[in-house]
């Protein structure tokens, strides 16, 4: 259908989904760009920005077509780092920011689909076998990133390893933990600390019916003992990280001090398996050996799939755990500071399982699942438990334990 054919509804409708793909490429495009500039992984990080320039390119030829159909010349209105700086990629790392945009390239490729048979404009049409092609492509390669096992589709560009090395040199003192990769222990902290006192709220108030004295005793216990445990148990976890990190670390020195060529050709063959040629590959590895500390830490980390930066920190760890716990412990007693008897157990439960759904939607953070769904099932799964729990406490009550 030709745009001068267009009713003025139908090319109302036809803008409007054209502007509206044209800010989601963009958004892409600041998205990888992005995450490509806070990779510490230089091929991966090339890729990202390969990605970009595509998403760049999609975006080109929705604005020609918006100019094209006689509409406005579009404003982007998106983040300048786009989805890369959402707290759920924050929160999660790399791998899950590569997970969701994974997820995000197909629903891209299902709504260019159903465009398809809904637009009815042949220009708008052209470019969507085009972009839907290349999305099919995006999705094939972010899976391959995510499996370690990186495949370039026909056609795309090689990896320049020129580039690469650059890049790897530019961060090789970098590789920092994600900024809030601490929110995932803190939800999971908060989550269990809820837990484990809702269920003794609601047994010792079933017990007791609701009696603030035992409540408050039990609840306060419970939870001094649970933040004291999930603390030492994060420090103790994340100590145990890095005395491992260290020994592996040790074991590769040794390795590479008996047969220092094996090592070289280790090094270049997890660069190929990137996507790096074999001769590319090799010379980046010699580069990298010029220095034997570096070529140590690079090689380990390829090994390891860590950097000792990027380990956990036993005491922030500890803290983390402790106070997180701590807080979400904290909110089944509060009703119990204020009142007593059924009231407060009415009150405790309302809060409690309000609490629940916050945290299992704060979950979705650091999952791919939609926030209602998570905090839907752990509401559930909290309402089970206070009811089995207070259930339990009422037998022990009549039975005078």
């Amino acid at each position: 259908m030709a745009t001068a054919t267009l009713s003025a509804a139908k090319l109302k409708k036809v803008l409007a989904a054209v502007e509206g793909n044209w800010q989601a490429e963009m958004e892409a495009y600041h998205t990888y760009m992005t995450l490509a500039d806070r990779d510490t992984d230089p091929v991966r990080a090339q890729v990202l920005r390969h990605l970009a320039g595509a998403e760049w390119e999609h975006a080109a030829l929705w604005h020609g077509r918006i100019l094209e159909l006689g509409g406005p010349e579009p404003v982007y209105r998106g983040s300048k780092g786009g989805e890369a700086d959402s707290l759920a990629n924050r929160a999660g790392g790399v791998r899950m920011a590569l997970r969701r945009l994974e997820i995000e390239e197909s629903r891209h490729i299902a709504s260019y689909g159903e465009q398809l048979k809904a637009l009815g404009d042949e220009g708008s049409i052209a470019i969507l076998d085009h972009v839907i092609e290349d999305e099919k492509d995006h999705y094939h390669e972010l899976g391959s990133l995510l499996r370690g096992h990186y495949t370039a589709p026909a056609g795309t560009p090689r990896i320049d390893a020129k580039a690469v090395l650059e890049e790897m040199l530019t961060k090789r003192s970098q590789g920092r933990k994600q900024p809030g990769a601490w929110i995932g222990d803190a939800i999971y902290g908060v989550n269990d600390g809820l837990g484990a006192i809702f269920g003794i709220v609601s047994g010792v108030s079933g017990a007791t019916a609701g009696d603030s004295k035992y409540v408050l005793l039990a609840g306060l216990s419970g939870m001094i003992a649970s933040a004291l445990s999930m603390g030492s148990g994060a420090y103790l976890a994340a100590k145990s990280e890095r005395e491992i990190y260290h020994a592996e670390l040790a074991r590769e020195r040794e390795a590479i001090q008996m047969n220092g060529p094996e090592a070289r050709e280790l090094l270049s063959l997890y660069y190929q398996v990137k996507g790096l040629p074999e001769e590319d590959a090799q010379n980046m590895v010699n580069h990298i050996a010029n220095d034997p500390e570096q070529f140590l830490l690079v090689l380990a980390g390829e090994r390891l799939g860590t950097s000792e930066e990027a380990l956990s920190n036993p005491m922030v760890s500890a803290s983390s755990g402790a106070l997180s716990t701590a807080i979400g412990a904290t909110i089944p007693i509060i009703p119990f500071f204020f009142l007593s008897g059924v009231d407060a157990v009415i009150a405790a439960a309302i809060i409690s399982l309000l609490a629940h759904f916050a945290v299992g939607a704060a979950k979705s953070l650091i999952t791919v699942r939609s926030w209602w769904s998570s905090g839907f099932e752990m509401t559930i799964v909290g309402a089970l438990e206070g009811a089995v729990t207070y259930g339990i406490g009422i037998l022990l009550g009549k039975g005078g334990m």
